[in-house]
């Protein structure tokens, strides 16, 4: 079984055979390649990153929407499954990654031995970046929401210190952003996280992060049955990136997890 042709992967092989693999999906606007910080600090296990259909190197698969992004991780855990060497097979997703991790767990219990998920978003759960407002709807123009989304979860400076075809390759994902906005924005639950049955470590930042990731992570470890609670001191939503270290720790938590719901 191969990997989807769609979709462009970055990969690190085991120094231990059979050890286990991680597959991390990237949140909306980013990356495969944004875990590599991550990736070589498990050089035991093998580590699988892709750029999301209609993100970066996968953009010629088109765009989906989360049922689709679903579809896409099962396949990815079936191959994953197949190269295991009869190792455990894990995800871990960062921001709307971690939506489609739990769908895909929920949609499949058997493809992973265990999961993670750092600050996924579920507004559905009552916790929202502004209590009480309806989500704005998706600007027409998506390489606008994207520079729009940009500037608000990483900095106006930031956007504006980008050269013209980080910022141009940016807006060419609008699309994508737009299908991902979507997902979440909607009435009503697009699955009950309350149904998970594999063993699943949520992560959230420190006293820096939002107001609202806290609160639902919170939630998660509250209410999930067996669910882990995992809090990287200091870091904001951007972990992976900001604290590699740390991120690659909650990831070796929820491989110690896999086979063993009571942690």
């Amino acid at each position: 079984m191969s990997y989807p042709a769609a979709l462009h992967f970055t990969t690190r092989p085991s120094s231990t055979p059979g050890a286990g693999t991680v597959v991390f999906v990237h949140g909306s606007l980013d990356r495969g390649g944004s875990f590599r910080r991550a990736m070589r600090r498990l050089p035991e296990f093998a580590t699988v990153a892709y750029d999301r259909r209609g993100y970066q190197g996968s953009r010629g698969g088109g765009v989906v929407e989360l049922g689709g992004h679903i579809d896409d991780l099962l396949a990815i855990a079936g191959a994953a499954r197949a190269e295991s060497d009869g190792g455990p097979v894990v995800a871990v997703g960062h921001s709307f990654g971690g939506d489609v991790v739990l769908g895909a767990a929920l949609a499949s219990p058997g493809a992973f031995d265990s999961i993670g998920a750092f600050e996924p978003p579920m507004p559905w759960l009552g916790f929202r970046r502004k209590a009480g407002r309806p989500w704005p709807p998706p600007s027409d123009d998506p390489g606008l929401e994207a520079e729009r989304f940009f500037c608000r979860m990483v900095g106006e400076s930031t956007w504006a210190n980008l050269h013209e075809d980080g910022r141009a390759s940016r807006r060419a994902d609008g699309p994508a952003l737009v299908a991902d906005l979507r997902g979440f924005r909607v009435e009503g639950a697009p699955f009950d996280v309350m149904a998970l049955d594999v063993p699943a470590v949520f992560g959230r930042g420190g006293a820096m992060s939002a107001p609202h990731h806290r609160q639902t992570v919170e939630w998660l470890g509250d209410n999930v049955p067996g669910a882990v609670l995992f809090e990287i001191a200091n870091a904001q939503h951007g972990a992976h990136l900001s604290h590699p270290d740390a991120f690659a720790a909650m990831t070796r938590l929820v491989l110690e997890r896999a086979g063993d719901p009571t942690g």
